[in-house]
């Protein structure tokens, strides 16, 4: 009898040919976020996360997954499978901030100016959307953050470890200087 595990650390490990990386793979510190691209706590950390990034340069490494809460976000979905059908494309980090920067504009028309304005294969890119190509991609990363025990976006791990503090800038670069110490 197999039985499923809840708890608060991160059961699917980071790795280079999954997921979403920026920053040097050997960093000392990870911070994992498992987010909602229409989730205005997430919109909230956007910059946030830019800022941590910029002052802790080579020795960060982020990662971002899906967790498109559906049940209050009526275009998450579709904003994660846009994500990844930019990522499809090369264009993963470039689709997630225009996404953020524009999260009050998830329709259709707005995602797929996005597209163009990224200079993405439009064909392709609203195929793949239209046939829910990237979604079975988006539910693991969704799925990974339950089993990881998400409660909310966005969800902060620092190496492994849920972040259960508060996110504002001070507070998370402490957190994030104490993991690389």
């Amino acid at each position: 009898m197999s039985r499923t595990e809840w708890g608060a650390a991160l059961t699917m490990p980071v790795t280079a040919d999954r997921d979403h990386i920026q920053g040097p793979v050997d960093a000392p510190v990870t911070l994992l976020e498992y987010g909602d691209y229409e989730c205005p706590y997430c919109g909230a950390a956007y910059p946030i996360v830019k800022e941590v990034q910029s002052r802790m340069g080579e020795r960060l490494r982020f990662v971002f997954r899906n967790f498109p809460i559906t049940t209050s976000h009526p275009h998450a979905e579709q904003a994660a499978e846009a994500a990844e059908g930019a990522a499809a494309q090369g264009k993963f980090w470039q689709m997630h901030d225009l996404l953020y920067e524009n999260q009050r504009r998830l329709g259709d028309p707005d995602i797929r100016s996005y597209a163009e304005t990224l200079g993405l294969d439009i064909e392709q890119f609203d195929r793949d959307l239209a046939e829910h190509v990237h979604a079975a991609r988006v539910r693991e990363d969704f799925m990974s953050g339950v089993r990881s025990g998400v409660n909310g976006t966005p969800g902060f791990y620092i190496n492994g470890a849920r972040h259960d503090d508060s996110y504002d800038v001070e507070t998370l670069l402490a957190a994030l200087e104490r993991a690389s110490a």
